[in-house]
């Protein structure tokens, strides 16, 4: 704080003080001259609301004595008037004095618990945002990081057959190599996410994109037996948005898919694209349980899941993936939104904008 600042304010503090001193003594005089029968002595109250925005609260209490004192010294000095509707007006005053000065200490009391409960609340979003931001990259990341996992041990056995197959040993060597580079591509998203960045949008194939995706997840359909059924609408013109995150959308989602019919006797999985209104919508259906009415409202709750009590450990989530997708979606433009199956199970369907509809 600068000197002249100084000065500004302890003027300004002069001031109201001198403003505050010649309101109080004009009401003083005048309900002394008065009749008694007339309450004048009520405007103390004024000043104690007009001066709690500026006054610490002992000095505040300290005005309210000083205005009932002034109170009582005027009903004594005042000759005019009968003494017993002064005595009323008197014990009327200093309650409104009186009244006036708890209100506002409360008001300032509720104020100063409200401002320590918002500086806790700030703290507390900031550990919540810390958490969720290590559980979203904790959750993205684990795919391509089992990805390399299951890459590296099919290249481990190649290797160790007689005769060693290179060919596909250098196939799962390119998967890791691709998967790696997935994963330090989520980091680099997930941290322009958090620091508020916009998303990276390009014009690409939406159709192909989708495509790697069901690709990468080949084995694991294969591993639990679903049928895939796979429509692109023909001539569908190329998606502008930011391809990794939608391609990590569509990775979450037909992850869902597939953990959703585990332990169902039909496994069919169906991925639909069109476009519709300057909008490309990817569909992804599969045969499971289906959604329960009351589940519908919080899929997109972030840390709500409903694979806590999967009987697969690995298939257990930590309730973020729908809320990161959704946010990863909307970031770009699109919505993502779920539904049940006429048929049965899930759908979950999220749009991205069209290149040609972009500047």
């Amino acid at each position: 704080m600068t000197t002249n600042q100084s000065t500004n304010i302890r003027a300004q503090s002069t001031w109201n003080w001198v403003l505050t001193a010649s309101v109080m003594a004009g009401i003083f005089l005048v309900d002394t001259i008065t009749s008694l029968e007339i309450a004048i002595a009520v405007f103390y109250a004024i000043v104690i609301l007009t001066a709690a925005r500026t006054l610490a609260r002992p000095t505040l209490i300290a005005l309210a004595v000083c205005c009932c004192c002034l109170t009582l010294l005027s009903f004594f000095l005042s000759t005019s008037g009968d003494w017993r509707s002064g005595l009323v007006n008197l014990l009327i005053s200093i309650s409104a004095i009186s009244m006036s000065a708890w209100l506002v200490l409360r008001l300032d009391a509720a104020r100063s618990a409200a401002h320590a409960a918002q500086t806790q609340l700030t703290r507390l979003a900031r550990a919540h945002s810390l958490s969720g931001l290590s559980a979203a990259l904790a959750h993205e990341v684990n795919q391509p990081l089992a990805a390399i996992v299951t890459s590296g041990d099919a290249c481990q056995r190649w290797l160790t057959r007689e005769p060693p197959d290179l060919g596909r040993a250098r196939d799962a060597l390119a998967r890791i190599r691709s998967d790696a580079e997935r994963a330090s591509q989520i980091i680099a998203r997930m941290r322009s996410l958090a620091r508020g960045e916009a998303p990276r949008p390009r014009a690409f194939d939406l159709s192909y994109a989708v495509n790697e995706v069901i690709a990468l997840l080949g084995s694991a359909l294969a591993r639990h037996r679903i049928r895939t059924d796979i429509q692109f609408a023909p001539g569908l013109p190329d998606a502008y948005a930011d391809r990794i995150q939608v391609q990590q959308v569509a990775i979450n989602l037909l992850t869902n898919a597939i953990d959703a019919m585990t332990s169902t006797p039909t496994r069919h999985l169906r991925v639909v694209c069109t476009d519709h209104d300057d909008q490309l919508v990817v569909a992804v259906s599969d045969t499971g349980s289906g959604i329960p009415p009351d589940m519908l409202a919080h899929l997109f709750t972030p840390f709500y899941t409903t694979k806590a009590g999967s009987e697969q450990p690995e298939s257990a989530g930590m309730g973020v993936g729908l809320s990161i997708s959704r946010t990863l979606i909307e970031a770009n433009g699109g919505q993502l939104w779920a539904q049940s199956a006429p048929a049965g199970g899930a759908s979950f369907q999220f749009s991205v904008p069209i290149a040609r509809s972009k500047p």
